[in-house]
């Protein structure tokens, strides 16, 4: 039997630490660390195991559903650097590839994300997709949730104009489709690869009229560094942070377009409570245009909405004492009555 179909796998933020023991925070932003200070989250994978593996730490939990999140993990389309980054890992160094778009094939695995959100009817629960402000993830956050074509004269800005970052493909409309956010925390690997560093953000908002770029402070790329690549380590904590930060918005189903090595590397920080085949499920790396389905779950208490589906019973009030209760109460009664009976304390 499951219970709500998921299993629970937890972490605590503060428990990740560098080689050396320091915790790392020195790299997440100001605005947001303070989210970090005594927030825990734990995910769940849609998985269900048999009692018997409750010893192995992959056991069933409970959570109240208030207290959840849902988190449609995307990683991009087929890029222009993975082609040849799959034949040599040197190739990601290529200044050509700087800000790299979707190749012709990543299109076609972005039509066909899109026919699943679609057919799945997920994206019609989706209130908020959060996208990484680099082209091709926002080219693949446009394809797959955004509207249908966008023609001249609408009364709305389109999310993708035509042909942008030479894709050779129609504008798209920002009718019937989740608001788009773009964050920083949800980057790739920042530093050296050219891939990785982003043109500035009114370049993006040129190409993505209809894209929510608000929450960018910095039109230039001033987290990207030639000379220095962030540590893996750096990069889980600002995957938690993106977490924690996630847990603060008020939509109970976002969807995340992001990256195989900010994936890979915030994920495997989780599961190593639970059973080998779901640790394992979990930190794979995802191949181009995957989605995976997880659970957020505040076990810290960080979380203030209330359940909207509750309801708190004894409407009009009733007396409606449980009937275990009622048992507890009568033997108190009878404890009570004999310790006061002299009598009775006598025969004793």
């Amino acid at each position: 039997m499951t219970i709500s179909g998921s299993i629970a796998f937890n972490i605590d933020i503060r428990m990740i630490i560098s080689p050396t023991g320091q915790t790392l925070t020195r790299f997440l932003p100001k605005p947001l660390s303070s989210i970090l200070s005594n927030a825990s989250i734990s995910t769940s994978i849609h998985r269900s195991l048999p009692s018997r593996d409750m010893d192995n730490g992959a056991g069933l939990s409970l959570y109240p559903l208030h207290r959840c999140k849902t988190i449609h993990l995307v990683r991009h389309a087929q890029g222009i650097h993975n082609v040849d980054g799959e034949k040599s890992y040197k190739a990601y160094m290529r200044p050509e590839f700087f800000d790299a778009h979707i190749t012709q094939l990543g299109w076609q695995q972005i039509d066909n994300l899109r026919k699943h959100v679609h057919a799945s009817g997920l994206l019609r629960r989706i209130e908020l997709v959060v996208t990484s402000p680099l082209l091709r993830t926002l080219q693949t956050t446009v394809g797959v949730f955004g509207g249908e074509g966008y023609t001249a004269g609408m009364d709305v800005l389109p999310l993708m104009i035509a042909n942008a970052g030479n894709s050779a493909r129609a504008a798209i409309s920002s009718l019937n489709c989740p608001p788009i956010v773009a964050v920083e925390l949800c980057r790739e690997h920042l530093g050296v690869h050219p891939c990785d560093k982003r043109r500035n953000i009114s370049d993006y908002q040129f190409l993505f009229p209809a894209v929510d770029f608000s929450l960018i402070e910095s039109d230039e790329d001033v987290l990207w560094k030639a000379d220095v690549r962030e540590t893996k380590e750096e990069l889980a904590a600002r995957g938690l942070q993106f977490l924690n930060w996630l847990w603060t918005r008020k939509e109970k189903e976002i969807a995340i377009v992001t990256h195989s090595g900010f994936l890979f590397h915030t994920l495997t920080a989780f599961g190593n409570d639970c059973h080998p085949l779901v640790k394992k499920e979990i930190c794979k790396h995802f191949a181009n245009c995957e989605l995976r389905s997880i659970i957020i779950v505040d076990r810290s208490m960080a979380g203030s909405d209330f359940s909207t589906t509750n309801y708190p019973g004894k409407i009009p009030l009733g007396l409606d004492m449980p009937s275990d209760g009622v048992d507890d109460k009568s033997m108190m009664e009878e404890k009570q009555l004999a310790d006061s009976d002299p009598k009775e304390n006598e025969k004793m």
